[in-house]
């Protein structure tokens, strides 16, 4: 499991069982739904022909499901080319056996790169910089499945057979390698689950929640505490010099086992060593 706080509400498990991605509707009606979704995910996003028109992310997606279909029908080598011509003007690379669902969106989409045999599922949203990425050489089943509504941020490294729950975050840069529980969000590297669905800002009207800079980062905060502890400490300890408070009989402005200065090998004291210069 993801490196995360435990207790008596432990995240749940993943389900494997969930089939990721339905029966694809026709392909013009994915592609609409395509289309449609960047309204409610980007807000730079103000007509649908500018949608069409200018958004690398949009074509990319249309490019694989086209080559897609193409590796359903066995026609694997057009598919291999449709998909390269797709990145090469796209800068984002999709293998045409990713298996995505409806809805899918990829922000800026400079990057990306989707493996083989990785499966997405509905409502899925991309940052630029992405990576659906494998860990071994097996023929098999070795890129990560992505349930519904889930959210990876810029630059992230989702990693080999894993699955990442429905409705999971995965925060900026984060390399996660291992299951993401569902309603989760996971940042750092290696990914620590920081917080679950139920504590996030929810958005009454049912929109996805796209604040993926709002994500904690535990290690800053852990730090954090440490140096304001430290501080509280030197600011009670001078205080008490300060007050010459004792303790066992001792005042504490000697504290008993402190260590003699500790000189140079071959000096003496600098009290001692101008007696010892020879008068010319």
């Amino acid at each position: 499991m993801i490196m995360g706080t435990s207790g008596p509400e432990a995240p749940a498990a993943v389900n494997r069982s969930v089939p990721v991605v339905a029966r694809a509707p026709g392909l013009w009606r994915q592609i609409r739904d395509d289309i449609a979704c960047v309204k409610s995910r980007d807000p730079a996003a103000r007509a649908t022909l500018e949608i069409v028109l200018t958004y690398p992310g949009v074509h990319a997606v249309i490019w694989h499901r086209c080559a897609h279909r193409l590796w359903q029908g066995k026609a694997k080598f057009l598919a291999r080319f449709l998909s390269w011509f797709g990145r090469l003007v796209t800068n984002v690379d999709i293998h045409p056996g990713a298996r995505i669902g409806a809805r899918f969106f990829i922000d800026h989409g400079a990057g990306v790169v989707i493996g083989e045999t990785a499966e997405v599922g509905n409502d899925v949203t991309l940052y630029h910089g992405v990576t659906l990425g494998g860990t071994s050489w097996t023929v098999g089943k070795r890129h990560p499945t992505l349930m519904d509504g889930v959210l990876v941020g810029a630059g992230a490294k989702i990693l080999g057979p894993i699955t990442v729950g429905v409705g999971a975050r995965v925060g900026a840069n984060s390399v996660v390698v291992e299951d993401v529980p569902p309603g989760m969000t996971v940042v750092g590297i290696p990914g620590r689950i920081v917080k679950p669905l139920s504590e996030r800002r929810r958005l009454g009207d049912g929109r996805i929640d796209l604040e993926h800079h709002l994500m904690p980062d535990p290690v800053g905060e852990a730090v954090a505490a440490l140096l304001d502890r430290i501080e509280f400490l030197e600011m009670r300890l001078k205080h008490h010099q300060e007050q010459g408070h004792v303790a066992g009989g001792r005042s504490m402005a000697e504290p008993d086992g402190c260590a003699a200065p500790i000189e140079a090998p071959g000096t003496a004291p600098l009290e001692t060593r101008a007696q010892d210069v020879p008068v010319q």
